[in-house]
């Protein structure tokens, strides 16, 4: 098997092995065998359509993994133009593993935000694996703040396992900087668009992940936490990951149907690692589509819309969790300075239940 590959790809591979030495033969014993070429090309597309139309939620963990998938920096050189990046939160260090600038995309000015992996060791330890620590984080927010300055659009593209939790970020306050970043999105007066392009991981992807529109790649996952990590809970043993991945929902598909994204971006045949290119055109043409819907959105209606999405996320209920009631209206947000209403999220006793 060639690096890289993922074990439930070795029906396609050993196909594309057949292929390699049919066309070998045609070319040493000079003999047409063109028909059969084609039939064994059209083999190996039903073969891999079948095998990603079926994959079970752990497989697609796998391939939101998958060490060759296109990351946020791939994106952006595909889909924009005129990139300068801006480093720095001003307050301690330069975030590798969080990078942002403006570029445009098509004749749109905007700001973007990405989390970035490596591919070899020295990048990856450069980029800490896609893990931020707090200065990444106040790094985003010092950008999504001169974003609002100057009325541009914020596109931000997460693929993170998770901030990172070691000794030196928590000494810097790494809750405190995501906590503060949730409450900023929820203010910023321009159109935010999210998209999880590979791997959600918890607080890390929340950290940037407030938006108008929350957008998900076909084979990404967005879960509170990675199934090895649930497993070792539940289990206390790793080993039960696929169990745990299924149990999380956390595929695209099941996060649409619990209305925690928007919409899902179809991934061309074999995922995004298969045909880079393609995937950023679908990506870019998906990102203007909604950036053409939102722009016209006076600012305090976005504000209101954006509180209302997320208020709307989960069932609220009284009482035992047999019986749950359904999803009540959103209120508005309480004036500044102002406690929540007595018998509202914020003074009840009542219990929250994620979808």
């Amino acid at each position: 098997m060639p690096p890289y590959a993922l074990p439930f790809e070795k029906p396609i591979l050993e196909l594309e092995k057949k292929l390699r030495d049919l066309q070998a033969f045609s070319e040493t014993q000079h003999i047409d065998v063109s028909l059969d070429i084609r039939r064994m090309q059209q083999a190996i597309e039903e073969t891999r359509a079948r095998i990603y139309r079926n994959l079970t939620a752990w497989q697609k963990v796998q391939v939101a993994r998958h060490p060759l998938r296109p990351y946020a920096m791939d994106y952006l050189r595909e889909m924009t133009t005129d990139f300068t990046e801006l480093h720095g939160d001003r307050l301690f260090a330069d975030d590798r593993a969080i990078f942002g600038g403006l570029a445009h995309l098509d004749d749109e000015r905007v700001l973007i935000i990405g989390t970035q992996k490596g591919r070899d060791t020295k990048s990856n330890l450069e980029c800490n694996f896609g893990c931020a620590h707090p200065e990444g984080y106040r790094k985003a927010l010092r950008l999504m703040r001169m974003a609002a300055k100057f009325k541009l659009p914020v596109l931000t593209l997460i693929d993170t396992p998770g901030a990172y939790p070691g000794i030196d970020s928590e000494e810097r306050h790494i809750a405190e900087a995501i906590a503060v970043n949730l409450r900023e999105m929820f203010t910023l007066p321009v159109p935010v668009i999210v998209t999880i392009t590979g791997e959600g991981g918890s607080g890390g992807a929340l950290g940037i992940g407030v938006g108008d529109r929350v957008l998900i790649l076909e084979f990404a996952y967005y879960s509170v936490i990675s199934p090895e990590g649930c497993a070792a809970i539940l289990w206390r043993d790793r080993a039960y990951a696929d169990r745990a991945a299924e149990a999380l929902k956390l595929t695209s598909s099941d996060l649409l149907s619990a209305k925690l994204v928007d919409e899902v971006i179809p991934e061309p045949g074999g995922g995004a690692h298969a045909n880079p290119a393609a995937m950023a055109a679908t990506l870019k043409k998906h990102l203007l589509r909604h950036l053409k819907e939102l722009k016209p959105v006076p600012p305090d209606e976005l504000l209101r819309k954006r509180y209302e999405k997320f208020r709307a996320m989960g069932v609220f209920a009284r009482g035992p969790l047999s019986q749950a009631a359904p999803a009540a209206k959103p209120e508005s947000p309480p004036p500044a300075g102002q406690a929540p209403a007595a018998g509202s999220s914020g003074g009840s006793s009542g219990r929250a239940i994620s979808r």
